[in-house]
């Protein structure tokens, strides 16, 4: 796991005014967001509010209707989605998972499961992993190929407290070591306000004018 290159001007990604509408309702509208390099931005919601769908839009995964989205000329992008459904037929390794999308040199894949804590596991079947296992597993998948940003789908989803504070923590180090960006979808607002660097809120949208999405910086609410 390498450094990311040296800071450039201007934010890694930039949303402005955006909007999403499907079967006729507006899931998320007027929302801004924006991730620096070295930044960690927490998006914040109740079910419904349309975290993963604001999350997946930045990305380019989702077209939006409304409004830009500004993006860092050759972004390097680490994605780890909120799930990731296997069958536990389905004969998968560990180490296998973590080559699915590339060949990588083997000290390369024991790199990044070091780096989440991993490195001891061995090769068991990924079915066998307990929850926060596999969610540092697929932590270490986006690490081969180090990101400038790095977005996170409700990773602590499932785990436990002492599960979760070791992912937060982790995800803490990987933005120290690499200087990227982190955004990361979460439920946790006592969290968000304690580490993140900014946290955007997002409100359950019922009809075409909804309230704007609400950004906090520093504890504070916009007036």
């Amino acid at each position: 796991m390498t450094a990311s290159p040296p800071e450039s001007p201007g934010p890694l990604i930039a949303a402005r005014n955006m909007g999403v509408r499907r079967g006729g309702r507006w899931i998320i509208r007027q929302v801004d967001l924006e991730v620096a390099r070295g930044e960690w931005v927490f998006l914040i919601g109740a079910n419904g509010a349309g975290k993963s769908t604001c999350a997946k839009s930045v990305l380019g995964l989702i077209e939006i209707d409304e409004g830009t989205i500004e993006r860092a000329p050759s972004l390097a992008v680490g994605y780890v989605p909120q799930r990731l459904l296997l069958s536990p037929t389905l004969p998968l390794s560990v180490r296998r998972l973590m080559t699915l999308t590339g060949r990588f040199p083997s000290d390369e894949v024991d790199a990044a499961l070091a780096a989440v804590g991993l490195e001891r596991l061995g090769d068991p079947p990924v079915t066998t992993l307990s929850g926060g296992e596999f969610q540092r597993l697929l932590l270490a998948r986006v690490l081969i190929q180090p990101p400038d940003l790095l977005v996170l789908d409700e990773p602590a989803q499932g785990v436990d407290a002492a599960g979760s504070d070791m992912l937060h923590e982790l995800i803490e180090g990987i933005r120290r070591d690499l200087g990227c960006g982190v955004l990361m979808v979460s439920h946790d607002l006592e969290k968000a306000m304690e580490i993140g660097d900014d946290v955007v809120v997002l409100v359950p949208h019922e009809h075409d004018h909804p309230t704007p999405a609400a950004g906090v910086r520093g504890g504070v609410p916009p007036g």
